[in-house]
């Protein structure tokens, strides 16, 4: 095929396919989200990017009872109801989305310099609230991802505002630019400004698993992987992707499991074997505490109220 300097648009039943020279994306309505990245022929989707607002519980959080107070975030991390998806193909803003035999009217020679397509989301949380991802594509490939959260009185405190990917295989390694070791927002004094080169996705090996691996004030970051999931590819050369800041500095962990499964393992054998990558990019994160013996809560200038807006974007794009 050959690309011009614009992306092909495909407006298929239920699928919207984005292509260029060396990206593939495709969005699903139905599944109501990003259903597959694919970059130099290589694919970076397990499930599709969802918002996140759970971290797994750490022992200050069961000493100050925060687990309790804000067990609904756990559900709204599980569940989630799909509302309405908008479409803006080069300005053009869709009144309804060209799904079914309304995408019979579009030729299979479209083309785009710019897309943007939203989903929103309603948490299954009392009051509830509405979230929203939105993903920018340019006809070179680059994919930005926001998400905005919508605050809302009489809602507890969040564990953590975040999108999370789930990646088809391990990473080998991951490369960033940022601070030093794992930081949080009151664990970050010694941290140190720099690029760092971590093997693996090492998980901090408490006895009871919990929340580990956060990076904080991220400028860049590279993932790297050789395996797929594709039985064809024998013998790989190392993969990245790389995500970098768009506005602001992120936040972020790459590790094994979800914090569901952190969550439901009470010792570190519990574990299940690592067979993919789960990437969080975090806008906000809580603070891990222990003041007095695991008994006091964060400070508040360490906690995330349900209450504020928030927006935050990174950018994804080959290496």
């Amino acid at each position: 095929m050959v690309y011009t300097n614009k992306m092909k648009v495909v407006y298929g039943t239920r699928i919207l396919g984005l292509h260029g020279q060396n990206f593939s994306y495709l969005f699903n309505y139905n599944l109501h989200g990003l259903e597959s990245i694919k970059i130099n022929n290589k694919e970076w989707l397990y499930r599709m990017p969802t918002p996140t607002f759970w971290r797994a519980t750490t022992d200050n959080d069961r000493g100050c009872g925060f687990n309790i107070k804000s067990a609904q975030w756990l559900s709204a991390d599980i569940f989630r109801k799909n509302k309405d998806i908008k479409l803006e193909v080069d300005n053009h803003c869709f009144s309804t989305i060209p799904d079914g035999g309304k995408s019979n009217v579009f030729s299979n020679h479209e083309f785009a310099s710019l897309v943007k397509i939203t989903f929103n989301y309603e948490t299954v949380t009392i009051p509830s609230t509405q979230v929203a991802l939105t993903y920018t594509i340019k006809a070179n490939g680059e994919l930005k991802v926001a998400l905005h959260y919508q605050g809302r009185k009489n809602l507890p405190s969040l564990p953590v505002l975040g999108i999370r990917f789930i990646i088809p295989t391990p990473a080998i390694h991951f490369d960033y630019q940022g601070l030093s070791g794992e930081t949080y927002p009151d664990r970050m004094k010694g941290a140190i400004e720099g690029k760092y080169h971590i093997d693996g996705m090492p998980v901090t090996p408490y006895l009871v698993p919990q929340e580990n691996g956060m990076h904080m004030n991220t400028q860049k970051l590279f993932i790297t992987r050789n395996t797929t999931q594709n039985n064809t590819d024998h013998i790989l050369n190392p993969f990245s992707l790389k995500i970098q800041q768009s506005d602001l500095p992120f936040n972020f962990s790459l590790l094994p499991y979800t914090s569901e499964e952190l969550e439901n393992a009470t010792h570190i054998e519990e574990l299940p074997l690592e067979r993919r990558a789960v990437l969080v990019i975090a806008g906000c994160v809580r603070g891990v505490g222990g003041i007095d013996s695991w008994g006091s809560d964060v400070k508040p200038q360490y906690t995330i109220s349900a209450e504020k807006d928030y927006d935050f974007s990174v950018i994804l794009n080959a290496k």
